[in-house]
């Protein structure tokens, strides 16, 4: 199974973009992870849409060949970042590779909300991409206190009790995609 993943975070060491490399290693025998670089991607221009610079059109082609997508976001100003909402943008446009396809949301932040409101705001986008939404209830993967959470050494997340529940939602969203 080909999952691929977006990281709303550039930063190398951001916890959301650990929380991805650690899905991906626990989760190595179930299915193939693939970490998409989001930073490279031009601003969304609708004067290029229906020609589009290489980055977009390997990035589009890598989600439309995925079985499902994992969207990992940090929360700023109450909402997702801008270089997620400008990926997000060129996936709505002219081929919408999204349309249909399963996805799981997923971020951390170091509040004691995690991304909640992040969250929120990305599922009403999601909804206009016309995706496949892993439902919420029993599944939302949010993340508070992030820095007592993650193992400064290894750049990972150490949380038993954080863990099992990632574990948890990760394997019924593999179910989600087999529906």
């Amino acid at each position: 199974m080909k999952i691929v993943a977006i990281v709303g975070s550039l930063r190398k060491g951001s916890y959301n973009r650990q929380l991805a490399s650690t899905i991906q290693e626990r989760h190595a025998q179930k299915f193939d992870l693939e970490i998409l670089d989001i930073g490279q991607l031009p601003h969304y221009d609708q004067d290029t849409e229906f020609n589009p610079s290489e980055s977009v059109t390997v990035f589009k082609r890598k989600l439309k060949e995925a079985d499902g997508v994992i969207i990992i976001t940090p929360e700023y100003n109450w909402s997702i970042p801008g270089v997620l909402k400008n990926a997000l943008d060129w996936l709505s446009r002219v081929d919408k590779v999204l349309v249909g396809k399963p996805v799981m949301t997923a971020g951390a932040a170091t509040g004691l909300m995690g991304t909640l409101r992040a969250q929120l705001h990305l599922r009403q986008i999601l909804t206009a991409l016309q995706v496949k939404l892993l439902p919420p209830v029993g599944n939302e993967i949010l993340i508070n206190q992030a820095s007592a959470k993650f193992d400064d050494a290894t750049g990972r997340l150490a949380d038993e009790a954080t863990l099992k529940f990632i574990d948890d939602v990760t394997d019924r969203f593999v179910d989600f995609i087999s529906e």
